[in-house]
């Protein structure tokens, strides 16, 4: 299959990527989603926490194939404004706290969003004992210019508020490289959404109903992946994400073995999943078949199919990932060729996924 992320799928990944959508807060961005890739489904549901599931029939009810990512970006939530105007803050989701200082970020309050940067005790002030050290969370505040809590609240700040880095999406100077905020994971979401398009617009038969979903809250506990499962009572899961890429200096080839641009990756395990094995070896198998390029990965996080594969009497899963650099940061990047790939063996997945095949896993 000759598939290729054109101009107008690119537009879509800079308008998801640019929204602001952190775990609890991801109705903008479903939005979006919905928006886009609605035409392309049968059916559209959701679940009673948010995610979005588009569903496309195929030449059989059974199995049922889900394939998720999750929209939630790792941010921040207003705990007060100080009587100076400053915004305090909380985490959603995981952050080391020396990327944060100097970084702009966007409020997004009842009156529109305002624009402030993180920043703590100048330097200047700081002991010799002071700069030895790295700034916690606590010693940080948000600056949006207010001088006073009555001018902060003004602007429609209140404790509550979502924050989410302030990091246009962009191409990078080399053709398939591109920089953003939130493609852990929207990209994960784009790559299920994708497949449902491909699948509609190339006719391409599958032997089971596919079910693309765009989960919520995962940053803060795979909350999401815990109810979409009641929703679509899948028989198979396929999570699309993004993977830590191994390439950049002081990384050891046992603490991230992907390379970003060779390939999406099959993750063998996680510290929230050890996958079918023989699911797996299909999932190898295909890839090797379809001459489609991959890599095999061993990571220490988790994601939604920590709760996928639990449901009910447990479900065949299996990660699909996209090497990602500077992941719960600012801004991370990855590049469009493993995008890509990763759509490919998604979609040579789903036509081969029948009732027979997905049973074999089950059996000894």
């Amino acid at each position: 299959m000759n598939y290729k992320i054109d101009e107008k799928s690119l537009s879509f990944l800079k308008e998801a990527t640019e929204a602001i959508g952190p775990s609890g807060f991801e109705e903008e961005v479903l939005t979006i989603f919905k928006k886009h890739y609605s035409v392309f489904a049968d059916d559209v549901r959701r679940d009673n926490l948010g995610s979005l599931v588009l569903v496309k029939k195929g030449t059989s009810e059974r199995p049922r194939v889900l394939v998720a990512g999750h929209v939630d970006e790792v941010g921040f939530l207003v705990t007060s404004i100080t009587n100076e105007g400053f915004v305090t803050f909380t985490t959603l989701g995981g952050w080391f706290e020396q990327v944060l200082l100097a970084q702009r970020v966007v409020i997004k309050t009842r009156k529109g969003e305002v624009v402030g940067v993180i920043t703590s005790k100048p330097p200047h002030l700081l002991t010799p004992e002071e700069r030895q050290k790295v700034i916690q969370f606590s010693q940080m505040y948000i600056d949006v210019g207010a001088t006073s809590k009555e001018e902060a609240e003004s602007l429609g700040i209140r404790v509550g508020d979502p924050v989410v880095p302030w990091s246009p999406f962009m191409k990078t100077s080399l053709p398939d490289r591109i920089m953003a905020k939130a493609l852990d994971d929207r990209i994960g979401a784009f790559i299920a959404m994708e497949t449902l398009r491909v699948l509609r617009e190339h006719n391409i038969e599958h032997p089971n109903t596919y079910y693309a979903a765009a989960t919520v809250q995962e940053e803060v506990g795979l909350r999401g992946a815990e109810t979409v499962g009641w929703i679509v009572d899948h028989d198979i899961a396929i999570v699309t994400e993004v993977d830590i890429a191994g390439d950049v200096p002081g990384i050891k080839p046992n603490e991230a073995q992907a390379k970003m641009g060779k390939g999406p990756t099959i993750v063998t395990f996680d510290r929230s999943m050890i996958p079918n094995q023989k699911l797996k070896e299909f999932v190898i198998q295909v890839a090797e078949e379809s001459k489609i390029p991959f890599q095999l990965s061993a990571v220490s996080g988790g994601t939604d199919a920590g709760r996928l594969h639990l449901y009910r009497g447990g479900r065949p899963s299996i990660v699909i990932g996209v090497p990602t650099r500077h992941i719960h940061s600012h801004v991370s990047i990855a590049c469009l060729a493993d995008v890509e790939n990763a759509v490919k063996l998604v979609v040579e997945l789903l036509k081969r996924l029948d009732e027979k095949t997905v049973n074999s896993f089950k059996h000894i």
